[in-house]
């Protein structure tokens, strides 16, 4: 594996607020990152998660009344 490069900057100063950033460069984000980056952040992001809850939702309700039909079931 080859190191990253990487930086800190602090800036002090006069505020009363401290402000430290960090940069790391690497020469190629990995398909993971890549992945992880277009579907689960900003607009679309948003969206996926969104319709992963009602997805899970109705999941969870088919499973809930399949479920309760057979518990309940008259004999």
């Amino acid at each position: 594996m080859e190191p990253q490069e990487s930086a800190v900057q602090y800036s002090g100063g006069n505020n009363s607020q401290d402000e430290v950033s960090k940069n790391v460069s690497t020469p190629e984000s990995s398909g993971c990152e890549q992945f992880y980056n277009k579907l689960c952040t900003g607009k679309l992001g948003i969206a996926m998660k969104v319709v992963d809850g009602i997805v899970l939702f109705w999941v969870i309700f088919i499973v809930g009344y399949v479920t309760g039909y057979y518990i309940h079931k008259c004999k």
